[in-house]
């Protein structure tokens, strides 16, 4: 017969220096348990990478996409029917149009922004570093402040200009020369 010392919380035969066969399968089934743990854990932390790399890329698309769109089409889109409409002061009509739907965009700019942002430090306080956080991060920086210098700066300097010439008349219907056109870059 051989008898069984208590080790650690495993039987341990005395005669061959070994596990029981009991204390195998009890160190099998923790083994297992850690394992299903682990799995789940890291199953966790991949699906959240997903979603914060999802996240980035839609806030991206939706951010660089809308400068395409409001550059190319909707400006474009906006002076040229109203203008062909023959509605009477068009071009400021157009610009108090574009004016509101670019205000507008700068609100979706700056939310993209903030996606960007937090999925990027997230992802990198979550795992490992992504590759080119500085540089993702320094383009991202970038471009909420080419987006906050067009919201707060040349707005204000807009409405300014605006104020200044009068409510009834479109900067752009000033002579070349005129100061207050040229200061609108």
């Amino acid at each position: 017969m051989s008898r069984h010392d208590s080790h650690q919380g495993a039987a341990i035969d005395r005669s061959t220096g070994r596990s029981s066969a009991r204390a195998r399968a009890n160190a099998a089934e923790s083994q297992e348990s850690h394992r299903t743990v682990s799995t789940i854990y890291r199953s966790i932390i991949m699906t959240g990478m997903v979603v914060l790399r999802f996240a980035t890329v839609l806030a991206i698309a939706v951010w660089i996409g809308g400068l395409l769109v409001l550059g190319a089409i909707a400006a474009p889109a906006i002076f040229d029917v109203v203008a062909l409409r023959q509605v009477p002061d068009a071009r400021l009509l157009s610009g108090a149009i574009f004016g509101d739907v670019l205000r507008r965009f700068h609100l979706v700019s700056y939310g993209c922004a903030a996606v960007m942002l937090i999925a990027l430090s997230m992802r990198a306080v979550l795992g490992p570093r992504p590759r080119r956080f500085s540089t993702r991060l320094a383009l991202t920086l970038l471009m909420l402040g080419g987006a906050l210098y067009s919201g707060m700066v040349l707005s204000s300097r807009i409405a300014q200009v605006q104020q200044e010439i009068g409510v009834g008349i479109a900067p752009s219907s000033l002579p070349v020369g005129d100061p207050r056109r040229v200061a609108i870059p």
